[in-house]
């Protein structure tokens, strides 16, 4: 059974069809087939979870907490796995639990076809899709390796189960799907939901890079020939704590380049690491700066074209030597069309159908137009077909709206504000809000 797509604002807002459930995303733009209905009811197969379903949104919010603590508790029980209490894993067995229960809840959650951009509840299709998909990740990553190491070595130290036991990061998938789900949300800050997004990566590569460089300096044979042990003899005595800050300090000074001195590589393995480390660093740093630099220049253009756009305008009047009042007006018309387009977001409205664009012209200028005495007493369809072709203009004051042998070519109602009129066969008057004027000149078409 295929179910038409629900609101298609709905949909672009689930981060565009990128469906965290299963560790499987879809990055194709949402095009509802035809035929599809909008803010249409999905009736689902029994037993199907739709993924946007209240409820099943709020289980993804409950695995994106789990997801966080699992990424710092794996490498740190990679580095430090056996000096902590046993009551640790006791908490990582039940959050596995949890990733489990998401793994048999994903058979059941319908999924959109790439294709058809219909949502699929048939229990066979979503089954084969997933198992053909990312469900072996998900299943390595819940696996118990810690728990099935105890029976095989009596202990949880081998390095071989640690590995293994690294798969649990396949779940950030789960908190790029969420970031980037943020960053479409309109109820959110994209650039500080950047900031975070940028700064939660940074966190994460040094909270990694410095239990790894510790768990090799803990591993090799002579401890005082390491990182750690050439600081602080018998490291190992020491709070676990102070050792995890240390680890911290030496990752974070690496990536910043700063390098005091104080902590440096002591053997081949430590030197090959950090090689690898400072390579990472490469291309880490480069995706930060290219990132924060986007997110800078984006804020800034709009200003940085409007101070283009005066410059020109000041030039082209000082070329032609244009009069002081011309090039005020200019300079005017060009701050008042900077602050206003916001107000107008002609853009904007230019982009939607005819009937979206129709009815919001009927709601923002009918009443308008109706209180103008020009319109009093016509037809309800006439003032609609009038209205659906306004648009907002703002002028500055002082500035020439219409010269006095200009052609007529609109009709305009001045909604706030006053116009003077001092034409030469005219006494001068002013024309007041709910007032047009032109009225004459395209009635009789001379000026």
């Amino acid at each position: 059974m295929l179910c038409s797509c629900m609101n298609c604002l709905q949909h672009f807002g689930n981060d565009s069809f990128q469906l965290e459930s299963g560790g499987y995303s879809m990055h194709n733009d949402l095009l509802p087939s035809l035929g599809a209905t909008i803010n249409h009811t999905i009736k689902l197969r029994k037993h199907i979870v739709s993924p946007y379903d209240p409820r099943y949104r709020l289980w993804e919010k409950f695995l994106i907490v789990l997801v966080l603590y699992s990424a710092w508790i794996c490498p740190f029980e990679f580095a430090f796995r056996r000096y902590l209490p046993s009551t640790i894993f006791l908490v990582d067995n039940i959050i596995n639990s949890f990733f489990a229960i998401d793994i048999v809840l994903t058979f059941f959650v319908a999924f959109v076809d790439h294709k058809s951009y219909l949502l699929v509840d048939e229990p066979k299709r979503i089954a084969v899709r997933y198992l053909s998909t990312w469900f072996i990740f998900d299943a390595c990553s819940t696996f118990p390796f810690q728990t099935i190491s105890f029976f095989f070595n009596g202990h949880s130290k081998s390095l071989g189960f640690k590995l293994l036991s690294v798969l649990r990061l396949w779940r950030l998938h789960h908190v790029n799907s969420l970031f980037a789900r943020l960053e479409k949300d309109i109820r959110f800050n994209y650039f500080w939901t950047r900031c975070t997004k940028l700064f939660s990566v940074t966190l994460f590569a040094v909270h990694c890079s410095g239990c790894f460089n510790y768990m090799i300096a803990d591993r090799y044979p002579d401890p005082e020939r390491t990182w750690i042990g050439a600081v602080i003899p018998n490291f190992m005595e020491h709070n676990l704590w102070v050792r995890y800050v240390t680890a911290i300090y030496w990752s974070i000074t690496t990536l910043t380049t700063t390098g005091y001195g104080d902590l440096h590589a002591e053997n081949t393995r430590e030197m090959v690491f950090g090689i690898c480390y400072m390579l990472f660093n490469l291309g880490l740093t480069s995706y930060l700066i290219g990132n924060m630099t986007n997110l800078v220049v984006h804020g800034t253009s709009h200003t940085k074209n409007f101070r283009d756009t005066i410059q020109a305008a000041s030039e082209f009047a000082s070329r032609n030597k244009l009069p002081k009042h011309m090039e005020e007006q200019m300079l005017s018309h060009i701050c008042l069309r900077f602050k206003t387009e916001g107000l107008k977001q002609q853009e904007t409205l230019d982009g939607l159908p005819k009937a979206i664009r129709s009815s919001i012209a009927e709601y923002l200028f009918f009443p308008i137009v109706q209180k103008v005495y020009l319109f009093q007493g016509f037809s309800f369809n006439l003032i609609f077909q009038l209205v659906t072709e306004m648009q907002a203009e703002y002028y500055p004051p002082k500035e020439d709206v219409i010269l006095q042998n200009e052609a007529p070519a609109y009709l305009y109602i001045i909604v706030s504000g006053a116009v003077v009129s001092n034409f030469s066969l005219l006494p001068v008057f002013f024309i007041h809000p709910h007032s047009c004027f032109q009225q004459f000149h395209m009635y009789n078409y001379f000026p």
